[in-house]
Order: C-alpha cells, then sequence, then structure tokens
C-alpha cells in the first residue's frame, strides 16, 4: 500500500478511535504529507519499508535548514513536532502489521523553553474594565472577557458555550473539549453577573451564548450561523488589549494563561489545574510553575526582613 494510503487510514484512526480534535488531525496531516513530499523530492519511493534510521536523520537536517517564502527558519519546536507526528504514525503501522522502522528508535530532540505570557492582576484590571458597556456589543464583550479569565476554557470551547447548556445558578457547566476529555467548568461571580446582564438584552431564543452584530441576521439552525467564530473572539480580546495600553501580546489563550498562574500563585494544586485547563498530561500544566515561580521570588524581594534589610544597609553605605 503507498504510504499516502497509510497517512489516511491513520487520521482516520486519529479522529475516529483516538478522538483527536479536527485541529490535531489537520496538524498531523501537514506534517506527514511534508514528509511524504520530501521522500518523492529524494527519489525515495514513498512506503514504509523505506522509512529508516537514516532517512529520518536527513529529514532532520531538511526541517532544520528549511525557510520558508518569508525568509523564516522553522522553530526547533516545530520541528520536533514533525518527528512526533512521524513516530505516532510508524507506532500505527506496526500495529497493523505494516514492516517499517521501529518508533523507539528516533530519540526526540531536546525542545526549547516554552515561554508562556500572562497578564498580572493589574493588566487584567484594565483590559476588564476597558469596555464601553453602554450597548449590547459592549455587555457581550463583557461577558467574554470575564468568561475567558473566570473558566480557562479554549477559545475553540469558549465559542462552542450553548445558554440551555449553562447553569448560572450552581455557577458550572460540563464541557467536553480537546481530544473528548469532559470536565467541569466554573464561572466567577462576575462571569455570571456579566452573562446575566447580556442575556438580558437578547430578545431572540438561539442557542449560541455569544452571538455577532455584524452580516445580516441568520436565524437557520437554531442561530448557530449567527455563533461567533474564534478569529472573531481574537479580535475581540485584541481591541480591548489595544484599548487598555497592555503591551503583551494579549490573545484568548493569554487570558487561559492568566487564569492557570492567577491559581496557582494563589495556592491551588497543581493537579486540581490540570483538571480545571482538561490537560491530559501534567507535564503540560507544569509549564505554569515558571511564571508563579517568578512572583514568588518577586514576593521575597519585597517582603522578606533580611532582603529588606540588606536593601537598608547597601543604600545607607552608598
Amino acid at each position: 500500500m503507498p504510504l499516502n494510503d497509510h497517512i489516511e487510514d491513520f487520521l482516520g484512526y486519529m479522529q475516529l478511535e483516538k478522538g483527536c480534535s479536527l485541529l490535531t488531525v489537520r496538524n498531523y496531516k501537514h506534517y506527514l504529507l511534508r514528509f511524504r513530499d520530501w521522500l518523492i523530492s529524494e527519489n525515495i519511493p514513498p512506503t514504509p519499508s523505506n522509512i529508516t534510521l537514516a532517512t529520518i536523520k536527513n529529514f532532520r537536517l531538511y526541517l532544520d535548514r528549511y525557510i520558508d517564502e518569508h525568509g523564516n527558519p522553522l522553530k526547533r519546536l516545530t520541528q520536533n513536532y514533525h518527528i512526533i507526528a512521524i513516530r505516532s504514525f510508524l507506532r500505527y503501522l506496526m500495529k497493523n502489521d505494516v514492516k517499517t522502522l521501529t518508533p523507539e528508535k528516533i530519540e526526540l530532540p531536546k525542545s526549547e523553553s516554552r515561554e508562556i505570557s500572562a497578564l498580572d492582576r493589574d493588566q487584567l484590571y484594565k483590559l476588564l474594565n476597558s469596555i464601553d458597556l453602554t450597548d449590547e456589543i459592549g455587555l457581550r464583550d463583557k461577558a467574554i472577557l470575564e468568561t475567558l479569565f473566570s473558566t480557562g476554557l479554549r477559545v475553540s470551547e469558549l465559542v462552542k458555550l450553548d445558554r440551555d447548556k449553562l447553569d448560572l445558578e450552581r455557577k458550572e457547566l460540563s464541557i467536553i473539549g480537546k481530544g473528548r476529555k469532559a470536565r467541569i467548568i466554573f464561572f466567577s461571580d462576575d462571569a455570571v453577573y456579566w452573562i446575566r446582564r447580556y442575556l438580558q438584552f437578547r430578545t431572540d431564543e438561539w442557542a449560541p451564548l455569544f452571538i455577532r452584530y455584524s452580516r445580516g441576521i441568520e436565524p437557520e439552525q437554531n442561530g448557530n450561523k449567527m455563533r461567533l467564530t474564534q478569529r472573531t473572539i481574537q479580535r475581540i480580546v485584541q481591541k480591548y488589549s489595544k484599548k487598555a495600553k497592555i503591551t503583551t501580546n494579549t490573545t484568548p489563550h493569554v487570558l487561559r494563561h492568566s487564569f492557570a498562574t492567577d491559581l496557582l500563585i494563589n495556592g491551588a494544586d497543581i493537579r486540581a489545574i490540570q483538571e480545571m485547563l482538561g490537560h491530559k498530561a501534567i507535564t503540560t500544566t507544569q509549564i505554569y510553575t515558571n511564571i508563579s515561580n517568578k512572583h514568588l521570588k518577586e514576593v521575597y524581594d519585597t517582603f522578606h526582613s533580611d532582603s529588606q534589610d540588606n536593601k537598608k544597609i547597601i543604600n545607607k553605605n552608598e
């Protein structure tokens, strides 16, 4: 069977059997087809039996030297994603008795430290209070920002929220997130207050919690054509970030980071944060400890008595 057919079977397996999101499947397809195209360009027949350690080594060199049309190289993390995709693909082939390279023979390269951005309390205050609340759009945007920060939702999860699924009395909601993983999300008092205020202005009975106010009314499919897109949510967040004069590149995911770091800084257990974020592995959640450690260092420098006394001595001797 040609490699192309194996790739299509693998992608179907990822979606149907593994429950991977469409975005993950799309990314794996991109990585694997780039590998296939590279094999063809190197005059290597694209078959499972022609995938060897030497082939993988040469493909890694190709990725490391790759320059796109804008003159930019591939980030080390992106290069790693290609290798991770190939290893998963090979594991699938072996599971189905296809002769190919053993995936365990491929060592993953070292990853660069992952940098994440989060807003501090002052920035969050400015962002959440930068909205004009005199119309329905402003109330909607306020409810969106409060919801993102209070729940830690991914933007893909936020746009899928429906009105009739919300329990504003209990301030919680069960959702199916990334990888079809079920979890409970919780709403703050502020988020519930602004959602209620926004919904009081809604005269429709459409399903989506957050709707658009441009391009005309399309009531079909219970108003699902009025549902906000992920890109629109991103623009909304960036609009108010700019208005609040926040220099950090603020995105919906930065608000998710802010949710996690706020919990961690205030003493929440890392395992509890993992559940609230819907992370499959604890190692994904542990990236937030870098930010919390920076915060703890600032607290130490500001409040520790020895640190304060030393500053006074140094200043006195200068």
